[in-house]
């Protein structure tokens, strides 16, 4: 079928119904084949109560609350989970409730059986929305008379039956390569799933073999050519001529096909900094909608696969907004007022026309913070950027003041940048704009894209105030806060590491102030690891506000800015990267150019759109009833479900690619012995990174041959039961490689005899299994808020 029960379920109306015959032509369905599937598809979810009719042929979707929209999220043991797109808690999902689902797969759920206190409630697949995987990496066996793909991904709980043509492919012994299978059919009640093989892929055939093998995982390979579409032409109303402004452009990648990125311009101003963002001007050049919107929309996401880059925008696009040094181009731009504690506390938006003057690299910040302070020559790296040196400092001393007032008012900073390694290419340095992550990272004032993130985000959260102000529709990024149950988790683990903390009212550990606590650590790093896992993954969300009319009129009483939340963004200031931020510009530019500025002709005093306090002299509507309802409909449910999806997916491929170099890396450690960091324990073992690569390798429990060793979940440790050795977060080990899978992220590890491993008494070790069944409330005594000294094991 050419769509999916998500896409025929988005085209619902939220009340009222639908004529089948107007579902058919938005679905585009012209032959009589489609048509009948959309009519086999209305009768299951018919039956389902999915969707129930009305009158004169129209289709209404169902008012059942207790059917869920969720994401399924499967373990190769067999159990799953389906995690809500309204942020409730998880339902978990027996494996005879998956009703043939499969992991990734958006699904609407029924809860079986409620949540208690220490439950997660219980569910069952009434329908599956939209499957993820299309096709998939796997390996061909035989069984009986049949020739199956077995999944190279255990977290499909599957085989793909395969035709006779396809037993070419059967594994002869030696695992040299592994095949693509393109799905024919799903399974569906007693039938089985049915593919075919689409090519064979190599194991071992160096780089550029590895990216095609992790793209296919990704389902991400087949990206189809951009279609003939002509570009528009930004308007010269309304733009403002910034071009005789000394403009920078940061950027730290060297593949010469990455994404254009925003130009910057930093002076100081009333004991402060005053800050221009210039981004690409994208949206301008569109028509939302149009076959070239729509692709985009597909695509989502500019890939960076280390050495090579699949752009988000095709060549002729991205040329035509890309910034060039000494000519002049068309941005969308916002200047930020800043204070000297990093609070933004004025911005103002506008459409101008820029002409950068220079280019900023690695080298020249490298050579920059290498410069002693008072020195009267330029090194010869600096001459080319002479002029611009005092802008430079001005620029990092922002980015510094930024971050640090991200810091104060609550953001999180983790320690854990890439390693670096020459053959990561792009990945190893800092990404722009960030919001991957519900963290920042240190701020490196050698790699220009680390000093232009904080910029960015600055930049990303003035407009989400400047659009709520205005009760605009947007995209923001949101991320739910970490359970408390698992930042206690984290906290025991620096507990045993000696490292005082302190707790909030409730005797729960705060996430920055765990953050703050591991920051002046020597065992920072495993820390931050640990509370990294801890943070749920920011998702997209549409901008909502409570006031917002339906005529889009601004009341006068509207609400004071300071009760709004300040650390929200709205993405824009990346078209060049994310679809999302595209979406928003479209929203900025609209304001900007179509905005009603006064409330009739006759009025010659006009409202500036773009600054911070338009919004209260605001008093009629900003767009025409037919503007506003296009403005409403760059935005949907449907639209952030995609992106969350493709996000999703071009996360994980950047995770899987750092890792697939981290393992080649180390396979030809094989045998050797190499001192690690201890990094994670678990109750089957613990992991070990290795420098300098910092790939990640497992010590299983059942190699530590010398003692039964014992796992402490509250100290995150295993303890041997006679010789009482311990194994815990940061210690340093020697390790042997002993087996490296580079597609599945594997690398064995086995101590050696000379284990660098931490001696314990029986009397200590006495005292830390008391530790492990102290309350909370014990806790929080001995962890005050003047920040004391936890008396140490030895010393009680």
């Amino acid at each position: 079928m050419k769509f999916t029960v998500a896409d025929l379920l988005d085209q619902l109306p939220p009340t009222g119904g639908l004529e089948i015959k107007k579902l058919e032509k938005i679905l585009k369905l012209t032959t009589k084949a489609d048509r009948d599937g959309l009519e086999t598809a209305l009768q299951g979810l018919l039956r389902l109560g999915i969707v129930n009719n009305e009158e004169a042929g129209a289709i209404k979707r169902s008012d059942d609350e207790s059917l869920i929209e969720a994401r399924l999220r499967c373990s190769s043991k067999g159990f799953c989970f389906a995690l809500r797109d309204d942020g409730g808690d998880d339902i978990y999902i027996r494996d005879h409730q998956l009703n043939h689902a499969w992991n990734g797969d958006r699904v609407l759920v029924r809860i079986t059986r409620d949540g208690g206190r220490r439950r997660s409630p219980e569910g069952g697949v009434q329908c599956i929305l939209e499957r993820t995987t299309t096709s998939l990496l796997g390996h061909v066996e035989r069984k009986d008379q049949n020739v199956l793909a077995i999944p190279l991904d255990d977290r499909i709980l599957a085989t793909i039956q395969l035709p006779d043509g396809d037993k070419a492919h059967l594994n002869d012994g030696e695992q040299t390569s592994v095949v693509e299978v393109k799905l024919d059919r799903y399974p569906i009640a007693q039938f089985p799933a049915e593919g075919h093989v689409a090519r064979s892929l190599p194991l071992n055939g160096g780089p550029s073999s590895d990216r095609d093998l992790l793209l296919t995982k990704a389902n991400l390979q087949d990206r189809p050519a951009p279609p003939r579409s002509s570009l528009k032409t930004p308007t010269a109303k309304h733009r403002q001529d910034l071009s005789s402004q000394p403009a920078l452009l940061l950027r730290s990648w060297q593949v010469s096909d990455a994404p254009p990125l925003p130009a910057v311009y930093v002076e100081p101003h009333a004991g402060g900094t005053r800050l221009w963002i210039h981004a690409p001007a994208v949206a301008e050049r569109l028509s939302i909608g149009n076959n070239l919107d729509l692709w985009l929309r597909d695509r989502a996401e500019a890939l960076c696969l280390g050495e090579v880059w699949h752009p988000l925008l095709g060549q002729i696009l991205s040329k035509a907004c890309s910034f060039k040094v000494g000519e002049i181009n068309d941005a969308v731009s916002v200047a930020l007022d800043i204070s000297a504690d990093g609070e933004v506390i004025d911005w103002h938006f506008s459409l101008s026309s820029i002409k950068p003057v220079a280019e900023i690299g690695p080298k020249t910040l490298t050579a920059l913070s290498n410069r002693k302070p008072k020195a009267r020559t330029v090194p010869a790296a600096l001459k080319s950027v002479k002029d611009h040196l005092a802008q430079l400092e001005t620029l990092i001393f922002c980015a510094r003041t930024l971050q640090m007032g991200e810091q104060a008012s609550g953001s999180i900073e983790l320690d854990l940048a890439v390693p670096e390694l020459q053959c990561l290419g792009d990945l190893r340095w800092a990404d722009p704009d960030s919001y991957r992550h519900q963290w920042t990272l240190p701020l490196d004032q050698t790699d220009p894209q680390s000093v232009l993130s904080p910029i960015i985000r600055a930049a990303h959260r003035a407009w989400a105030q400047h659009a709520q102000n205005l009760q605009l529709p947007g995209l923001v990024i949101e991320a739910s806060e970490a359970e408390n149950s698992t930042l206690n988790d984290v906290a025991k683990s620096a507990l045993a590491l000696d490292i005082a903390l302190e707790l909030d009212e409730e005797g729960s550990p705060a996430a920055t102030e765990l953050a703050k606590a591991f920051a002046t650590t020597a065992c920072r790093r495993v820390l931050d690891q640990q509370l990294r896992h801890a943070l749920p993954e920011p998702v997209l969300r549409l901008a909502i506000h409570d006031s917002q009319k339906e005529n889009g009129n601004i009341e006068s009483d509207h609400e004071d800015t300071k009760s709004m939340d300040t650390n929200l963004q709205s993405p824009w200031c990346c078209p060049t990267i994310h679809y999302t931020d595209l979406v928003n510009q479209e929203i900025i530019v609209s304001l900007l150019s179509n905005g009603k500025d006064r409330p009739n002709v006759r009025q010659k005093e006009k409202l500036v759109l773009g600054s911070r306090e338009c919004w209260q002299q605001l008093k009629w509507p900003l767009f025409s009833t037919s503007q506003a309802k296009n403005l409403k409909e760059i935005c949907s449910e449907s639209l952030v479900h995609r992106l969350n999806t493709l996000r999703r997916q071009a996360e994980e491929l950047r995770q899987d690619l750092i890792a697939m170099v981290q393992a080649r890396i180390v396979e030809p450690l094989v045998g050797e012995e190499h001192q690690g960091v201890i990094s994670g324990v678990q109750s089957y073992g613990f992991f070990v990174e290795i420098p300098p690569s910092m790939a990640e390798g497992l010590v299983h429990v059942s190699s530590l041959n010398d003692d039964w060793y014992e796992y402490r979940s509250r100290q995150n440790r295993l303890v041997g039961r006679k010789n009482r050795k311990i194994y815990q977060l940061g210690d340093q080990v020697n390790v042997k490689v002993l087996k490296v899978d580079a597609l599945r992220n594997q690398i064995d590890l086995e101590v050696n005899g000379s284990a660098m491993t931490v001696e314990a008494n029986m009397n200590v070790d006495s005292d830390l299994t008391n530790q492990v069944t102290t309350t909370k409330s014990e806790v929080k005594g001995k962890i005050t808020k003047n920040n004391e000294q936890l008396v140490s094991s030895s010393e009680a």
